[in-house]
């Protein structure tokens, strides 16, 4: 049997965004599953140069799946997915069910401004955007921008924001969520209004009716920054918005709001789940506890385990501390306990970026930034069963 360690013991990878010889990079992978059409639909930014200042458009390819097996579209660019002199970025899709409307949301930036340039200087450039497909991703709507109507006179404040990237999600209520972050001016130099303090904190943007409407979540606290979000249900069937956000302290932030995003109590360290230098996007996912095998009705008929979750959470993230490498995937069975999280599952051994991670059927999937020598190579597709994880993770 291959041990944790060892390349067998990795899933097999599916190429679907490489690197070019003339440059051209894809980066930022968002994934999404559409059950209603046994549909994976696989999001990039396409580039010039690997430079996020030169972004171009979003890309996509479209995974049907039958018999267990996934059949792959060729990319198709998403031009409907743009604002005119402005490059689009941080691909976050999400399906309202109800409408079986697919929302990709993304933000534009004028031209090659810089995030850097845009903390330095205090001007936002970035527009708060979306298209919508109502036939599965293969037609998309012309884009729509939220920024006056959402924002507003907020954006003031704003130094620069972005959503995800990576997925949003649909609680149980039906309402949609779509995390993002935001560089907060907390201090300006009067007369001359440059900034003196910006931070970045994660939040969220959410739609309590369908996505006719859209509003601004409350934000963590505590410096954090790009962050995906899950819904945990505890055993009360009491809902929490848990997220997970980027940091450049070497550990993530995690934060759990009673009030699905309202606000956030008690931000903290992760301590089992290590950032590399100035951190990395991760991806993190909720998913019903699976049903307790013969074996574990036993277990299942002791009083305390009926104070367990219905929920549980799984997490992807390179897992060396100091350089962006070895993606792991990591369990928690316990998912309101910060020390719940279990050793990593090390999915692709080398170099490793942005995740983005997703469930369909009883299996989960995961697209990632990976390569020989760097993880700007490409974005790859694998799949896996949870048994893989629990086994891999001693859990």
């Amino acid at each position: 049997m291959a041990s944790q360690n060892s390349p067998e013991s990795q899933p097999t990878k599916t190429s679907l965004f490489k690197q070019q010889k003339d440059g051209t990079t894809f980066r930022i992978p968002a994934l999404i599953y559409i059950s209603d059409a046994h549909t994976f639909l696989a999001f990039a930014e396409e580039r010039s140069t690997p430079r996020d200042s030169d972004a171009k458009l979003l890309v996509m390819r479209r995974g049907s799946l039958h018999n267990g097996s996934i059949q792959w579209s060729p990319a198709q660019t998403l031009s409907s997915a743009c604002l005119p002199d402005h490059r689009t970025m941080n691909p976050c899709p999400v399906y309202e069910k109800k409408s079986k409307t697919i929302f990709l949301f993304f933000i534009c930036i004028l031209g090659h401004t810089t995030e850097h340039s845009q903390i330095a200087t205090g001007k936002n450039r970035a527009r708060l955007c979306y298209v919508t497909s109502m036939d599965y991703g293969q037609n998309w709507s012309e884009t729509k921008d939220l920024t006056d109507s959402v924002i507003g006179d907020k954006i003031s404040h704003w130094a620069t924001f972005a959503v995800g990237p990576g997925h949003g999600i649909q609680m149980k209520t039906g309402k949609l969520i779509i995390p993002a972050y935001v560089y907060y001016f907390h201090r300006r130099c009067f007369p001359f209004r440059f900034p003196l303090s910006v931070r970045p904190h994660a939040l969220s943007f959410y739609s309590d009716d369908c996505g006719t409407t859209w509003n601004i979540g409350g934000e963590i606290l505590m410096k954090s920054c790009e962050c995906e979000m899950a819904e945990i249900i505890d055993h009360d069937e009491k809902r929490h918005l848990y997220c997970n956000a980027r940091s450049t302290q070497g550990h993530r932030v995690e934060a759990l709001s009673k009030s699905d995003g309202a606000a956030f109590d008690k931000p903290h360290f992760a301590q089992k789940l290590v950032e590399p230098g100035h951190g990395c996007q991760g991806s993190v996912l909720s998913f019903p506890v699976p049903k307790p095998s013969d074996d574990e009705d036993e277990k299942q008929n002791d009083p305390s385990a009926q104070l367990d979750p219905k929920t549980w959470l799984l997490y992807s993230h390179p897992t060396n501390k100091k350089k962006r490498k070895d993606l792991g995937v990591y369990l928690n069975k316990s998912p309101l306990n910060a020390s719940g999280w279990s050793r990593p599952w090390i999915i692709n051994r080398g170099p490793s970026g942005y995740s983005d991670l997703t469930q369909y059927e009883q299996n989960f999937a995961c697209l990632m930034e990976c390569g020989e020598k760097s993880e700007l190579e490409e974005i790859a597709f694998v799949e896996f069963k949870l048994g893989d994880v629990m086994h891999a993770c001693d859990v």
